[in-house]
């Protein structure tokens, strides 16, 4: 059977801050299908909204107003440490597939980024970026760049790779490895951007969007920089969810209301947000598509997020309730929890049950501290060698045999090579053979043999090749010629659909002429130097006539 779930935390409220609310303080686990009913919790952890990551070994809550996060292990049921840093952490993130290891991203008071490699301990702290504390972290599905949303209204586009290389090959203009500053910067909001969340898609094409406190929200090409499209909210949005098809944006607003924004409502020949037509002017979404909670609560959307069917849609309130949402009715469903405090993270998990289901090749049973060493610190000067420290160890246990070494039998040689984690060794002792024939004196003949052999199929192949290239060349060619033919053709039919037009006015004008005749009335010269451009038009119309019978 499959089973879905999800994780909340919640925040502290000094006015609530009694024995009886403190112990309701922390991150729980909460199945949400078949059976909605609480599975685990986690106390004595006050999160604020985008300070929670999760994988499928740990939890991870960064606390409110404190510097330091909280590490939760869900085999063992358990907190697993206290992680301190020296700046307040505001908002984390992690990169790294669900049954990985990771790096988890984190953002400060200060404006600056951290990167803690979860296996190793590894941390990389990046200069001052941002002119105030950063307030929300994203990261792609290739897991190669990373977003990062401030109050000073900038978004930076940060490459993953680059943050954990080891190697600093320039400076900026700051004098800081070049490696650790942003890709781009992203600066069309006015005011503290709220959150930014990344599509689904692996493609050149996907897009990041981000919701900020000017009332817009905004998609973005973050490839590029480009701005796709704006949208004009009317009230503060507070957080936002994706459709996991990157059909529709959902986003949650202080009345306790959610917004959808359908990419695909406007027809278009291409997508909606690459369309240069729609692009360039803001949209504001209808009313129609805001819905409400019943009765007169207006407690503020902390957090939402999307069902794995994407038809529903959880969102968690100040009040500390989990409500859901019916997205094909576009409006309110239940109540699914009560917590008691504000709910200021859902972090949906994947389902599971699935028949036949593969089973993971790594697991992280104990994260590795972070260590503050010098030659693990790649923001020092002195390893600008690009060496790997001595005593960088990756810490993890593999749980199942490497599928590179599972290649199936059928593969080729080349798939084998392709896919094997290094040389092959039957490669190599090829390799090693043709070498030691090289110097052979005795195997000189074989490998003159051998050379115009390859000449030979050197020479078939460019044949082929030359073969191929022709017939596309006169491919083309045709395609050319049908493309004239049809296009004069059009016009031909254009030149003959144009005189028949001109000559029925001048049939009419000839009746008009005819009746003032018939009735008396005068006839003025340009009637008459009418009638005679009609008699040029029928000779013209005769050989039109003439022309098309002798075309047919």
């Amino acid at each position: 059977m499959l089973t879905e779930s999800f994780i909340a935390s919640t925040r502290a409220v000094e006015e609530k801050a009694n024995a009886t609310t403190a112990k309701d303080i922390g991150v729980h686990v909460h199945d949400y299908q078949p059976n909605p009913s609480l599975r685990s919790s986690f106390r004595k952890s006050s999160t604020q909204p985008n300070c929670l990551a999760a994988n499928a070994t740990h939890i991870f809550a960064a606390q409110a107003e404190k510097s330091a996060v909280h590490v939760y292990s869900r085999e063992r049921g358990n907190q697993e440490a206290v992680v301190p840093f020296q700046e307040k952490i505001t908002c984390l993130a992690l990169a790294g597939r669900y049954h990985g290891a990771g790096t988890l991203a984190l953002g400060t008071r200060g404006g600056r980024l951290l990167l803690w490699e979860l296996a190793t301990g590894r941390q990389i702290s990046t200069p001052q970026s941002h002119l105030q504390s950063v307030t929300c972290l994203a990261v792609d599905p290739t897991l190669n760049f990373l977003i990062s949303g401030s109050s000073d209204s900038n978004l930076h586009v940060w490459s993953i790779a680059s943050l954990l290389s080891f190697s600093q090959l320039s400076q900026d203009d700051s004098g800081h490895p070049s490696q650790l500053s942003p890709q781009r910067t992203l600066s069309n909001h006015r005011a503290a951007v709220n959150a930014v969340i990344f599509g689904h898609s692996a493609s050149k094409a996907n897009f990041a969007i981000s919701v900020a406190k000017d009332q817009t929200c905004i998609v973005w090409n973050y490839i590029d920089g480009t701005l796709l499209h704006t949208y004009l909210l009317g009230s503060n949005p507070l957080c936002l969810a994706l459709d996991p098809a990157d059909r529709a944006a959902y986003l949650g607003f202080e009345d306790g209301s959610i917004q959808i924004l359908n990419f695909y409502k406007k027809s278009s020949l291409i997508h909606p947000l690459y369309d240069p037509d729609q692009q360039s002017t803001p949209t504001q979404p209808p009313s129609s598509d805001r819905w409400p909670l019943p009765g007169s609560s207006s407690f503020p959307t902390l957090c939402i997020q999307v069902s794995y069917d994407s038809t529903a849609l959880l969102s968690g309130h100040e009040n500390g309730k989990i409500q859901t949402w019916n997205i094909a009715k576009g409006k309110y469903n239940t109540q699914l929890a009560d917590f008691n405090l504000p709910v200021t993270n859902l972090s949906m998990l994947p389902p599971t049950g699935f028949p036949n289901a593969q089973t993971p090749n790594l697991k992280l049973h104990s994260i590795v501290k972070p260590r503050y060493e010098s030659s693990l610190d790649s923001g020092n000067a002195s390893h600008s060698n690009s060496i790997i420290p001595s005593n960088y160890a990756f810490t993890a246990q593999f749980t199942s045999p490497l599928p590179l070494s599972n290649t199936p039998a059928h593969y080729g040689d080349l798939d084998n090579a392709l896919t094997h984690p290094s040389f092959p060794t039957s490669i190599l002792e090829e390799g090693i053979a043709e070498l030691a024939a090289l110097n052979d004196p005795s195997t000189h003949g074989q490998s003159t043999e051998a050379s115009e052999s390859l000449r030979k199929e050197n020479a078939h192949l460019t044949t082929q090749l030359d073969d191929a290239l022709r017939r596309q060349r006169e491919a083309i060619a045709r395609v050319l010629g049908l493309e004239k033919d049809r296009f004069r053709r059009e016009e031909d039919e254009a030149v003959k659909r144009a005189r028949k037009k001109r000559r029925r006015v001048r049939l009419m004008e000839a009746e008009e002429r005819r009746r003032k005749v018939v009735m008396g009335e005068n006839v003025s010269e340009g009637d008459e130097d009418g009638e005679m451009e009609m008699g040029e038009e029928g000779e013209e119309d005769l050989s039109s006539d003439t022309d098309e019978m002798s075309s047919d």
